[in-house]
């Protein structure tokens, strides 16, 4: 048996989690392909109860290239000293500046820059929480956001989306809070004045009223929230610890949400304030320079580092606007769930199946049920030019066909619709192409077939079902077997006269996906290596035909990673396996 020892952050983060005054011994048993490994972590004091978790050895694969693949798009936007603070935070979890000193032996200084960059940029939140052995001292930690730092690699596919809803005008104001992070309403005014060139004073009061009110359209369509709190005040004492419940004569424990959850929870800004609109009042003041400004326009925001004995935090007494990821994230599922739906059950249905979703009030990427009432999903048509001609017997068929449910309240009828059916169907055809060009026909056969059927089929029945030879079917079992891409079950069977071996296989969704997270993960980390390789190549190159060369490689590979990001969008961010 193998021992590992985890460093005290990790042990802590987990232990915290749990109930407090109970000792824990984990026994985790890793699986890879056919090799075994034995992981045991014990914790001193006296052990009142044990868990036992059973995890693949594929899930701390996926870890390791999503946080690969973090790291590099860190790098890429903002060097290598930032990416070596965010690598600490995503390899370690929550730490303080003390701590991300010691784990990458870099200067204070250096790390409260980096610290001050990645807040700036909506990649790490901070949170407080009382000192250890005292009740009125602080501590500051800060914790990765990992969803945020692959959102980086779609900011092309968010501008497209702020112009199409908007104009061009919202893409030049919503690309500033792309480049900078976050900012002041004052500041973007700013900015977009100093791109103007030769601007009265008349000029300039109808330029700031006009982009007043095209903020105001983005923060009305909730592509633009303000910035939540900067450092939120969590004390894990003072939430309720929840005690250990018998459950069928085993003894469970209901973990309250983590440390993390709560700095998120506490955080997070009411809706009415996140999505306030701008009133004159803030361009006059902007006009007037009376709006604190704490960087030049035109540039990426930097923060001053005078104040060395104080932990990097935002200032609380300005309003920062930053991207909507969550609003820009349920736009793309939008539009993929649409178009699937549009292949399968014409146009017509896509149109109607945008209407739900545009309509649903809750607009949440993980949320797989989304309603609205009847005259929503009709205003939404009407809004659409391929939605006006529609009647309403026909927005109601097209409904039942969509396979939604009619509830009534206050007298108004309300659709809900299950996204589950769509998001699968939109899975599948991403893992089936990715087997078929992976593995060939035979291969495609193989998994198709163990996916409709989603149960245990032995090795004669599938080369039976597929017209494959069985020679050939069991190698190619054992191919997607070795690759984790199904499970496979030994049987003895009990003959007259000796036993045999029957090997039964099938497809586990929930484990499979994992694999297929894996794979993307890893092949946007290549591609993402690949591209900066050539950015670098580009920069040493001074012929004009090498370096033409050069950008059409590095074209393909970016459009080849917005590409490979739908899968990951599919697999990633809108499935519940993650």
């Amino acid at each position: 048996m193998i021992i590992y020892r985890l460093s005290q952050p990790v042990l802590l983060d987990f232990v915290s989690s749990l109930y407090r005054s109970i000792a824990l011994a984990v026994s985790l048993r890793l699986r890879h392909r056919t090799r075994h490994i034995g992981f045991f972590i014990s914790l001193k004091h006296s052990p009142l109860c044990s868990l036992t978790l059973s995890v693949t050895r594929r899930f701390t694969m996926v870890r390791q290239h999503a946080t690969k693949l973090a790291v590099e798009i860190i790098s890429s936007h903002s060097g290598d000293l930032v990416a070596k603070v965010c690598g600490c935070l995503l390899q370690h979890g929550t730490l303080s500046l003390q701590e991300i000193v010691r784990f990458t032996d870099m200067m204070g200084s250096n790390v409260k820059n980096c610290l001050f960059v990645l807040i700036q940029h909506n990649c790490v939140q901070a949170f407080s929480t009382p000192r250890k052995g005292s009740s009125d001292k602080t501590m500051t930690q800060y914790m990765a956001i990992f969803d945020n730092i692959i959102n980086r690699m779609r900011f092309s596919k968010f501008l497209s989306i702020v112009k199409g809803d908007l104009g061009p005008e919202a893409e030049a104001l919503f690309e500033g809070l792309l480049q900078n992070g976050r900012l002041t309403f004052e500041q973007l005014v700013e900015r977009s004045i100093s791109k103007e060139q030769h601007m009265d004073q008349a000029m300039r009061e109808n330029h700031q009223s006009e982009l007043r009110a095209c903020f105001n359209n983005l923060v009305r369509w909730h592509y633009v929230e303000q910035c939540p709190r900067p450092e939120p005040f969590i004390d894990p004492d003072s939430e309720d610890q929840l005690k250990p419940t018998k459950r069928r004569g085993a003894m469970t424990v209901e973990q309250p949400p983590s440390i993390e959850q709560q700095a998120f929870e506490a955080a997070t800004l009411a809706a009415s304030e996140r999505f306030s609109e701008i009133s004159e009042s803030s361009v006059e003041s902007a006009e007037d320079g009376t709006g604190n400004h704490s960087s030049a326009t035109g540039h990426k925001r930097k923060h001053e580092t005078s104040q060395s004995d104080l932990d990097p935090v935002v200032s609380v007494t300005e309003k920062f606007w930053r991207a909507n990821f969550e609003k820009l994230l349920y736009c793309l599922k939008t539009k993929i769930c649409a178009e699937n739906v549009r292949s399968r059950l014409g146009v017509d249905a896509g149109v109607v199946f945008e209407a739900i979703m545009e309509a649903n009030t809750e607009q949440k990427v993980k949320d797989v049920i989304v309603s609205a009432t009847l005259d929503r999903i009709l205003d939404q048509l009407r809004d659409k030019p391929a939605g006006i001609s529609m009647t309403l017997d026909h927005v109601r068929t097209i409904l039942d066909e969509l396979h939604c449910k009619q509830s009534t309240e206050k007298l108004e009828a309300i659709y809900s619709l299950d996204l589950n059916e769509t998001l699968e169907a939109c899975q599948n055809d991403e893992i089936e192409a990715l087997v078929k060009a992976r593995y060939g026909d035979q291969g495609y056969k193989i998994f198709r077939l163990l996916s409709t059927r989603g149960q245990l089929i032995e090795t004669d029945r599938i080369a039976e079902f597929t017209f494959v030879e069985k020679k050939e079917a069991h190698q190619m079992l054992y191919r997607l077997w070795k690759d984790e891409y199904i499970e496979s079950k030994k049987i003895q069977s009990q003959g007259s006269r000796d036993t045999a071996n029957i090997f039964l296989w099938r497809l586990d969704r929930k484990a499979f996906s994992k694999t297929v997270i894996d794979d993307i993960f890893h092949a946007a980390l290549n591609l993402t290596e690949k591209i900066s390789q050539l950015v670098e190549k580009q920069h040493k190159i001074l012929e004009d035909d090498m370096i033409k060369k050069l950008i059409q490689k590095k074209t393909i590979l970016q459009l080849s990673l917005l590409k490979l990001d739908d899968s990951l969008l599919l697999f990633h961010d809108f499935s519940n396996y993650t």
